[in-house]
C-alpha cells in the first residue's frame, strides 16, 4: 500500500507563487511514476505534470508549461509542484498521484491523496 499526502496550499492572488508537496510513503515499486493533477468544482480532473522516478523524466500539460515546475527529493521520498504566474483558473484542488506507468490519464495511477486546495484570486 501506498500513502500519498498533499500540502502547501492555499489562498495566493493572481501573479503569486505556491509550491505543493507530495510525500509518499509505504510500499513503493518501481517503476512507477508521480503525476499532479487538479480538479476545478463540476470540472473533470485534468492533468498538470508528471515525473518518473526512474530517470527523472517529466512532462507538463500546455497549460502549465512555463510556470510550473516538477521536481523531486529522492532521499525524502516527496516530489514538489513550484507553481509560478498564477491564474485565477489555476484554483482547483491539486492532487498528486502515484502508478506504474508515465501518463496523463488519471485512470492509469493506483494511489491518489486526498488533494489540497489551491485558491487564485483576480
Amino acid at each position: 500500500q501506498v500513502h500519498l499526502e498533499e500540502s502547501g496550499g492555499g489562498l495566493v492572488q493572481a501573479g503569486g507563487s505556491l509550491r505543493l508537496s507530495c510525500a509518499a510513503s509505504g510500499r513503493i515499486v518501481s517503476p512507477y511514476s508521480i503525476a499532479w493533477f487538479r480538479q476545478a468544482p463540476g470540472k473533470e480532473r485534468d492533468f498538470v505534470a508528471v515525473l518518473r522516478w526512474s530517470d527523472g523524466s517529466i512532462y507538463y500539460a500546455d497549460s502549465v508549461k512555463g510556470r510550473f515546475t516538477i521536481s523531486r527529493d529522492t532521499a525524502k521520498n516527496t516530489v514538489y509542484l513550484q507553481m509560478s504566474g498564477l491564474k485565477p483558473e489555476d484554483t482547483a484542488v491539486y492532487y498528486c498521484a502515484a502508478g506504474p506507468v508515465y501518463s496523463t490519464a488519471p485512470t492509469r495511477y493506483h494511489y491518489w491523496g486526498k488533494g489540497t486546495q489551491v485558491t487564485v484570486s483576480s
